[in-house]
């Protein structure tokens, strides 16, 4: 059989292997080695210790064709230039590379530009002072992620006022400070992001930066500030004033009531689908009832550890949204827990829902979780992970109530057993991904998963 597929064939049987069976594939001959490296097109390497730069280079050297590649290392290297010289050296079609095993230097990542032209996604680590002359190189750059840490002592560069219009359309951001002049940089050459990340950021740049940031926003459909208390407000503010295509918006630990409560009532943004918020004390029914009046485009929402939210707002909320919300998460929510038939109004409310998350409530009950999936029949995503009252009894009932299932995630749930996880794979027609963990899995269970097509993933 070997002699007779050829090694295009191969090929193509090695791409479309689960993760398991492609690591065995190597070690069934030095031909099969030879055509599973030539076939990988994404790598991701991570050493406990620093590598032997040579060694590595030739390993890399066998896989002619990545196109990604993400490297960890730790402890963080002292000598990061000279391992990403030689990771861009070993790989000229590179166009993801998330390489954050260090800061390396400005004049690294210029030779990156020449050895690797055609990069689409760069994740690195930067010295301060922060500078970004080197980004208009990368021609072809779409995806930025920037991680500052330590500071090299090189000259200060401040903020470049050269005009060069960058074809960035996804920036990320960490830990941005007051100082940080060169932001302003890519705040007024980035005229083509859709896509804002910004975290544990304390400061959008300089002074000088803020009119540039301002006209970023313009065109953003996409934001997300974690962890960004000292500006958030500030945001959400010349957001509402200056942003009317944004689609999605994330808002993780930081901010204030007022701030969102003014986004929420008086924001442009009418084409709002994504909300996604993680704000334990600066959350409660008056934002969910702006966001039931002024939100009639939303199709997701997703709430954790929303410690004043009550069943009221959630109802008034599902009401208004019946029409329209497709993905709901309630996170650590207490409320779930707390009042009893909630689930039961929602589901009764929500029926077009298609992905509903309500992870690490610990003491959800069967009851109370079957009596919201009755009514939820178009489900086809469902995770409680972390919900260790449920018992067999959900996953007797989910066979019953939700015919549609592709993805259930029921990791760290006490409660349920092999014999619940078992009735479900062999009842379960459209399920195609199954997290539980392994000692759950029956050889029955695991015999019609394989037969059916279903991954079980720990």
């Amino acid at each position: 059989m070997d002699s007779i597929l050829c090694d295009e064939l191969l090929q193509e049987i090695f791409r479309r292997l689960p993760p398991p069976s492609a690591a065995a594939v190597s070690l069934v001959c030095k031909r099969w080695l030879h055509l599973l490296r030539s076939s990988t097109t994404s790598l991701s390497i991570c050493l406990i210790e620093p590598p032997f730069i040579p060694l590595l280079s030739s390993f890399l050297s066998f896989h002619p064709f990545l196109s990604t590649v993400s490297v960890t290392i730790t402890p963080t290297l002292d000598s990061s230039d000279q391992l990403l010289n030689s990771v861009a050296s070993s790989c000229p079609n590179l166009r993801h590379l998330r390489f954050l095993n260090g800061p390396v230097s400005t004049l690294s990542l210029f030779s990156l530009s020449v050895s690797c032209p055609n990069l689409v996604s760069l994740a690195v680590t930067l010295f301060r002072p922060l500078s970004f002359l080197w980004v208009p190189p990368f021609g072809c750059l779409k995806e930025l992620s920037i991680y500052p840490a330590g500071n090299s002592g090189e000259f200060d560069y401040g903020d470049f006022y050269g005009s060069c219009e960058l074809n960035l359309e996804s920036l990320l951001l960490t830990g941005i400070k007051s100082g940080d002049k060169g932001v302003g940089f890519l705040w007024r050459n980035c005229k083509k992001v859709t896509t804002l990340k910004l975290i544990s950021c304390e400061e959008v740049g300089d002074q000088g930066s803020f009119l540039g940031f301002l006209q970023c926003l313009e065109g953003l459909q996409e934001l997300e500030l974690r962890t960004c208390r000292t500006i958030a407000d500030g945001v959400l503010l010349k957001l509402a004033e200056n942003c009317d295509m944004l689609n999605s918006l994330l808002v993780y630990d930081g901010g204030s009531k007022e701030g969102l409560f003014h986004f929420l009532t008086q924001s442009k943004c009418g084409n709002l689908q994504n909300l996604d918020l993680r704000l334990p004390l600066d959350l409660d029914n008056n934002h969910l009832t702006a966001a039931a009046e002024n939100l009639g485009s939303l199709r997701s929402l997703r709430l954790q550890s929303c410690c004043l939210v009550t069943g009221e707002g959630l109802k008034v909320l599902g009401n208004a949204m019946a029409d329209g919300l497709e993905e709901l998460a309630l996170i650590n929510c207490d409320v779930v827990e707390r009042e009893s038939g909630l689930l039961t109004t929602l589901g009764q409310d929500l029926k077009r829902l298609r992905k509903l998350d309500l992870s690490f409530n610990d003491m959800l009950l069967d009851k109370e979780l079957i009596s919201m999936l009755v009514s939820c029949n178009n489900l086809n995503e469902l995770k409680v992970r972390g919900c260790k009252k449920l018992t067999n009894l959900s996953m007797v009932s989910l066979t019953k109530c939700c015919k549609k299932l592709q993805s259930v995630d029921v990791m760290y749930c006490c409660g349920i057993e092999a014999h619940g996880v078992e009735l479900f794979v062999l009842n379960s027609p459209k399920l195609r991904l199954l997290q539980v963990e392994e000692n759950k899995v029956s050889d029955v269970a695991r015999t019609w998963a394989s037969n059916k097509f279903i991954e079980v993933v720990p």
